[in-house]
């Protein structure tokens, strides 16, 4: 059956053809619960992979999202910290509130088919190049299954899955965090895609973005330069200063640009300018540390081009607050769950995406395995930092990508939107929901990784977002 002929028809299936087949006798019960729902998960993933929609725009990814957990008899509350796309959907009641994250925004200006060779769909802008399709839906599906187990099993807790947009560059979760949304929270598992199976305890870089908006006076570039005074100028001027600053930051510490309005036409001296900036750090004093140099900057170089400077603070996000009690655990399932199992389409398709790779990382085989256990520094970014300031948190990362896959890539693109990312998703929701009944049923293990939260956020912490009191940029991909 042609592809899209498949997921049309699973879209119309009633309810009951995605019940689960088992009851909840064991670990191995729960994790053929999870595979009984497959097809629920590729159809969702696809679903977003074909919408992908941006940050703040997901109106028919959330939407659906809401639709399935409604449908299952979770309680929803959407449109919440003043965005249209975040939503909370809960069921059960008493006991530990167990959080499962989920993301469903894609990245702007990629696109790809869910073929193995550079195949841009035209006239599509985006593209789930960081598998946030496969997040969401995998999420929704360790949501499922633990409802089915808390109400099988009669167990005093409730399950609640957080819907958070615009991951990438607009910090959704942190508006979600600043809203107090977390604030009952017990424990919040996340996952992410990747091109293997980890649940190392993996911090991240803190980070902030700003666009900074330079004005000018236009004019004739060839009849009356001398009346000019050019925004690019101090754009430019402005990034010489930041990029000899490169040499005197700490060395884990990154600095990116883009110049994302710089004028129309050479003989017109552009009266606008405008470059987009992250700062990043291990941490949120570094970043700050780092932002008031950049600010300074700014002015100067406006200040010598005669023109004039403002900037926007888009987003910020603290660092991932690891808590070994809990990722030990998560170590545990993710091992117990497995890795992902290729079939022979699916080994051909990753092997001819592999060879668009130069040197990938690691063999095709490790797609089945599970990394080692450690600690570790991740140079990314992530706005699950704030969620772990708010409450204990953790996380696990799968192979939904060919072995050697780099996120933001065409072929994360392609791989997310087929089997081996819905693959991946699955072991994904399997590890989410062990993870989650241990936790309701190990209260000892609750209390371990609240006392390391509690020390490893420190005595008379208050919570600090590095976006700020600003609103939501609602708009930030228009």
């Amino acid at each position: 059956m042609h592809r899209s002929f498949l997921f049309a028809a699973l879209s119309i299936l009633p309810a009951a053809a995605f019940a689960p087949t088992t009851a909840f006798a064991d670990d191995a019960a729960i994790i053929a619960d999870v595979d009984a729902r497959y097809d629920e998960t590729a159809f969702v993933a696809r679903q977003l992979w074909e919408w992908a929609e941006v940050g703040y725009q997901e109106e028919r990814s959330s939407q659906l999202l809401q639709d399935k957990l409604a449908a299952a008899g979770f309680s929803v509350r959407k449109g919440v910290a003043d965005i249209p796309t975040a939503f909370i959907a809960e069921y059960g009641k008493g006991g530990p509130v167990i959080a499962i994250l989920a993301e469903f925004d894609a990245l702007p200006g990629i696109n790809q088919g869910d073929v193995p060779a550079r195949a841009p769909i035209e006239g599509k802008g985006a593209g789930h190049a960081c598998g946030h399709n496969l997040f969401g839906a995998g999420s929704l599906t360790a949501a499922l299954s633990i409802r089915d187990w808390l109400e099988e099993t009669g167990t005093p807790g409730r399950i609640r899955l957080y819907g958070t947009p615009a991951e990438e560059g607009g910090s959704g979760k942190v508006y979600m965090v600043r809203a107090g949304l977390f604030n009952d929270v017990d424990i919040a598992l996340h996952w992410h895609a990747d091109d293997e199976n980890s649940a190392a305890a993996r911090t991240s870089l803190a980070n902030r973005s700003a666009k900074f908006r330079f004005r000018g006076v236009s004019a004739h570039a060839a009849g009356a330069p001398e009346q000019a005074r050019s925004a690019l100028d101090g754009v430019e001027a402005f990034n010489m200063m930041v990029n000899m600053m490169r040499e005197h930051v700490p060395q884990d510490a990154r600095i990116h640009y883009v110049i994302t309005e710089g004028g129309s036409a050479p003989n017109v001296v552009p009266d606008f300018a405008e470059v987009f900036y992250y700062v990043r750090h291990p941490n949120a004093k570094g970043v700050e540390e780092i932002w008031a140099r950049l600010e300074d900057a700014a002015r100067g170089g406006a200040m010598g081009t005669g023109t004039k400077v403002d900037w926007e603070v888009i987003h910020g996000n603290n660092p991932l607050l690891v808590n070994e009690a809990l990722a030990k655990m998560m170590d545990e399932k993710l091992r117990e769950v497995g890795g992902v199992e290729y079939d022979a389409a699916e080994k051909k398709f990753a092997e001819k995406i592999r060879s668009t790779i130069d040197n990938p990382r690691s063999s095709l085989d490790s797609a089945n395995e599970i990394q080692p256990y450690d600690r570790s520094l991740g140079y990314g970014s992530t706005d699950v930092g704030d969620v772990s300031y708010a409450a204990p948190t953790v996380g696990v990362r799968t192979a939904t990508w060919a072995p050697g896959t780099s996120a933001h890539s065409w072929q994360a693109v392609a791989a997310s939107g087929m089997s081996i990312g819905f693959k991946g998703a699955q072991v994904a929701a399997k590890a989410l929901t062990l993870a989650a009944i241990e936790l309701y049923e190990n209260p000892e293990l609750r209390e371990e990784a609240k006392a390391e939260f509690e020390e490893a956020r420190g005595e008379n912490y208050k919570y600090q977002s590095l976006l700020g009191d600003r609103k939501p940029p609602l708009d930030y991909r228009k």
